[in-house]
């Protein structure tokens, strides 16, 4: 935003480079129709032949350049053939005279400011490809022709012009053509004049220029100053709101989506950024706190059985109690080994990078899992495989493979937790049936046992971290309670969905329970 003014700036000054020169073109233009009238006016009335050769009458051509000079107000010069100044229309004027001349292409004034901006112009035209500024016009006092510019030229016939800066750094032009009649060349006038008047025109485009350039100036400054209001306050503001959060000063960040831009956008992502957490922090106090009751009931339970078994005597009570104790110990070892995996879960989810996984394929492959390693290879087409008492029966649709984003081995670590606590909850002989079914660009996968269902108030409280809805004949504390939790963690992780319903006859009994998984489709 701060550069358009400079680029307004030097846009008007390649202008003023174009404008001087268009100008001088048209001002030389017209100099060389009035050179040509010159020099016919004097050739017709100053010119004699005599001998084979045409030659300047004297006193006719004083009287002519004299004449034609407060005519025309410029400075004329007439040179013989052989290249000699004879008449100089500056040594037949009087002094008020030639005043009058100089003041007819007088301009104005140039403001300083304009001057300078002017002699930037000419520098940095000077700098562009095919773009010179004016030569100097040499200040002659000479008699001869050579040391005159353009009348060189015009002793061989032809027509010169020329534009200058003069010794005062004003634009100068000269104009020189031949003298000659029908036959005989009698020699050359040259004519220079001031351009004061051309400065005059440059002047006043510059100063449309500066104008041009201060109003430009000053919108800028109004934008900059109204920018830092509206930009740099804000983001400011967010920084140090920012700043406050990380010290534990301020809970959130300011809310500014009510300006619908980029900072608006900001705001909003750095709100959910800091609830997200805030969410974490509280998550794992709160996971903190449910291992610390966790971990409390196995030690008080310890605790208890060894202050009772240094006082009983009978050996059959102790052997009761050390039984006790090594159950405990087995509850808090692996409860400490799903603390662990769950502690680390989120962050191996963040590293880990997501991957095309065939779903057909990682269940088949699970499956194949938990058959006898000689039935491996025999016939993965009947997908059906005993565990603990229980067919687990694989149902996939027909059709080619299908795709999800996400991390296989986290995946198969979902589908076996399910199958694994299906398979708990079935009595010896059930069926645990794992049916894929795609809808649109969705995949659900359901897994359904013939178990007791789970209560209708706790289908979504068994997702709670240490929650534990175990069958009656399975022993107390076999598991932690952190399982379906750590499957809905890394579902979620998959932009995924998992929930749990029961599975009811037409009357309305309950048959069994289901869990379903829903992954969204490459």
């Amino acid at each position: 935003m701060n550069a358009i003014a400079l680029i307004i700036l030097l846009g008007g000054i390649l202008y003023l480079g174009q404008y001087q020169k268009g100008l001088i073109e048209t001002k030389l233009e017209t100099f060389e129709a009035e050179i040509e009238l010159l020099s016919a006016a004097i050739s017709e009335g100053a010119i004699e032949e005599s001998e084979g050769k045409a030659r300047l009458r004297p006193d006719q051509a004083k009287n002519m350049t004299r004449r034609l000079s407060l005519t025309s107000g410029k400075r004329i010069r007439l040179f013989d053939n052989q290249g000699q100044l004879i008449v100089d229309s500056a040594a037949l004027l009087s002094p008020e005279e030639l005043q009058h001349i100089a003041s007819l292409y007088q301009g104005a004034e140039m403001l300083y400011t304009v001057q300078v901006l002017k002699n930037m112009a000419d520098f940095i035209i000077g700098l562009l490809p095919d773009r010179r500024v004016l030569p100097f016009y040499p200040n002659v006092r000479s008699k001869k022709a050579a040391d005159y510019p353009d009348v060189p030229v015009a002793l061989t016939g032809q027509i010169s012009l020329s534009a200058w800066h003069n010794f005062d750094e004003s634009i100068f032009l000269s104009a020189a053509a031949p003298l000659h009649t029908d036959r005989y060349l009698a020699g050359a006038v040259l004519l220079t004049r001031e351009g004061k008047d051309i400065e005059d025109d440059i002047g006043k485009v510059w100063l449309d220029v500066l104008r041009v350039f201060l109003a430009t100036l000053l919108v800028t400054i109004l934008l900059s100053i109204y920018l830092s209001g509206v930009i740099a306050r804000p983001l400011r503001n967010l920084a140090s709101a920012a700043e406050a959060v990380r010290r534990g000063e301020a809970s959130e960040i300011p809310d500014l989506s009510h300006r619908h831009d980029e900072i608006g956008e900001l705001s909003i992502v750095l709100r959910d950024m800091t609830n997200a957490l805030w969410e974490r922090m509280d998550s794992i106090e709160a996971f903190a706190a449910d291992v610390a009751h966790e971990l409390k009931n196995p030690l008080t339970s310890l605790r208890s059985a060894i202050e009772t078994a240094a006082i009983v005597k009978k050996k059959a009570d102790r052997d009761k109690l050390f039984g006790i104790i090594m159950h405990d110990f087995e509850r808090l070892d692996r409860l400490i080994s799903d603390i662990s995996n769950a502690s680390r879960l989120d962050a191996e989810l963040s590293r880990e990078a997501f991957q095309a996984v065939n779903i057909k394929e990682a269940l088949s492959q699970l499956i194949d899992i938990y058959k006898n390693p000689l039935e491996r290879k025999k016939s993965v087409a009947s997908n059906k495989v005993k565990i603990e008492d229980v067919e687990v029966q694989l149902n996939l649709p027909a059709g080619g493979d299908i795709y999800v984003s996400g991390i296989e081995s986290r995946l198969v670590q979902v589908f076996e937790n399910l199958i694994s606590n299906a398979a708990s909850f079935s009595s010896k002989g059930k069926v645990v049936s794992i049916n894929v079914r795609q809808k649109e660009r969705h995949v659900h996968i359901e897994v359904e046992d013939e178990g007791p269902g789970i209560p209708d108030k706790k289908l979504e409280t068994i997702f709670e971290r240490f929650y534990s809805e175990r069958p009656e004949h399975e022993d107390y504390g076999r598991h932690s309670g952190l399982g379906l939790s750590i499957c809905r963690q890394i579902i979620t992780a998959h932009q995924g969905r998992i929930y749990a319903e029961n599975i009811k006859n037409k009357s309305g009994k309950v048959k069994g329970a289901r869990f379903n998984v829903v992954l969204n489709i490459l």
